[in-house]
């Protein structure tokens, strides 16, 4: 089979999209196809991704089986249909109707009950503790008890969402994808917001672990339909985002390396028998020099692009695995460079250890820099007017909401 008779066909239209296609274009020369609910500006105006299908309703089980099949009905039999979900909803879709969709497409995922388990961030927890993994301090409240709730530890505290794809659905004023809680008054306000709005399942409650945003890593590991783990990527954040929709996601980031740490995450995977992407959020505890575990993506995330410029590219892993069956060993990605989706004015202002912003004027000196948005063969008029407008736009949000966590702005 020739390397270029497949085509990549991704589930969605985002920055971590685009991020898979030019992964694919980098690795193989291929464009790709996206299957989407609406078009976003990631992925529009490009020469490597083509957002060919929109459907509002993509997020039901039958209008997503029944989409894609017409969408593979496009294709020649002989060529294979390589899919590749983007996003949590997406990703628990083709979990669920994945022997539906065999006969079309090709793809890694494992099955329902296990990324449901996973991405639950109670039931995560559990299964981190069956196999020693350390997280932070964590309580979970309910819509029928919330109301006179306390935290089993002190302020400040955590409140994210136990269920992230109904969280992302809902809406109420000045809606965060996390909240910060400093007292007890600012708690009580940023429940009653939650759930006065349409969200209500679960938040989980966690201690703060002290440390700003250098103190976060990030993992991508791949582990393939064979039973073997195919990629590892380390990742020391250097900044996050901190706009309301954005608190969490990473912002610029330096691969880094641990074998004990690579080690041990390969070894759960291997014990829990996971199939796929899967990527792992913790945070480095000052306290105790131990990692806490916050949270496992069963996909790629947005930054994972960071694992391509480092020299592990996402698409090669997983097209040599599910389209070639091809056993190339494991890649550690470790190659120097920073990855950022930020202008490199904000990575000098806002980076507070003076030894991480040395290290990424040096690199951005040595020209070793990666954004996933500015590809050379993609940067045709529109697209570099976008980026522009794209990057000009992160000044106003770190002046604005830099630091600001709570139930304001």
């Amino acid at each position: 089979m020739s390397e270029t008779t497949f085509v990549p066909v991704l589930l969605g239209s985002d920055v971590n999209v685009y991020g898979m296609a030019r992964s694919f274009h980098e690795a193989y020369g291929l464009r790709s196809v996206a299957v989407a609910k609406g078009r976003l500006g990631a992925t529009s105006n490009s020469r490597i991704v083509t957002v060919a299908v929109t459907e509002p309703r993509l997020e039901e089980d039958e209008v997503f089986v029944d989409t894609l099949i017409r969408f593979a009905g496009r294709y020649d039999r002989a060529v294979p249909l390589l899919l590749v979900p983007c996003g949590d909803n997406y990703i628990k879709l083709l979990a669920r109707n994945q022997d539906q969709l065999r006969p079309y497409y090709r793809f890694a995922v494992s099955g329902a009950d296990l990324l449901e388990c996973l991405s639950t961030k109670e039931t995560f927890y559990e299964v981190c503790t069956e196999h020693g993994f350390l997280f932070p301090k964590t309580d979970t409240c309910t819509p029928e008890t919330y109301k006179g709730y306390r935290p089993p530890f002190d302020f400040p505290v955590v409140i994210k969402p136990s269920n992230s794809v109904a969280y992302w659905n809902c809406r109420f004023p000045h809606k965060k994808k996390v909240f910060v809680a400093y007292s007890e008054g600012e708690f009580d306000a940023i429940l009653t917001a939650i759930y006065g709005s349409d969200y209500q399942d679960h938040l989980v409650i966690q201690e703060f672990i002290p440390g700003d945003d250098s103190h976060m890593r990030v993992m991508n590991l791949y582990r393939g339909t064979d039973g073997k783990v195919r990629l590892a990527a380390l990742g020391q954040a250097l900044l996050e985002e901190h706009s309301p929709e954005g608190i969490g996601s990473y912002a610029a980031i330096l691969p880094i390396t641990d074998e004990d740490l690579t080690r041990r995450m390969m070894g759960f995977l291997d014990a829990i028998g996971y199939v796929g992407f899967a990527n792992f959020d913790m945070k480095y505890d000052d306290r105790d020099g131990q990692y806490k575990l916050f949270e496992m993506n069963p996909r790629q995330g947005r930054s994972s692009f960071f694992s391509t410029a480092a020299g592990g590219n996402l698409a090669r892993v997983l097209a040599e695995d599910v389209i070639f069956g091809r056993d190339a060993g494991l890649t550690v990605a470790d190659r120097e460079v920073l990855w950022t989706i930020l202008p490199n004015r904000i990575i000098f202002r806002y980076v507070a250890d003076e030894t991480l912003r040395g290290t990424a004027r040096r690199l951005i000196r040595e020209k070793k820099v990666c954004r996933s948005l500015d590809y050379p063969p993609d940067r045709s008029l529109k697209r570099r007017w976008y980026f522009c407008k794209n990057q000009m736009s992160y000044y106003k949000k770190y002046k604005k909401y830099f630091g600001n966590k709570g139930l304001t702005g």
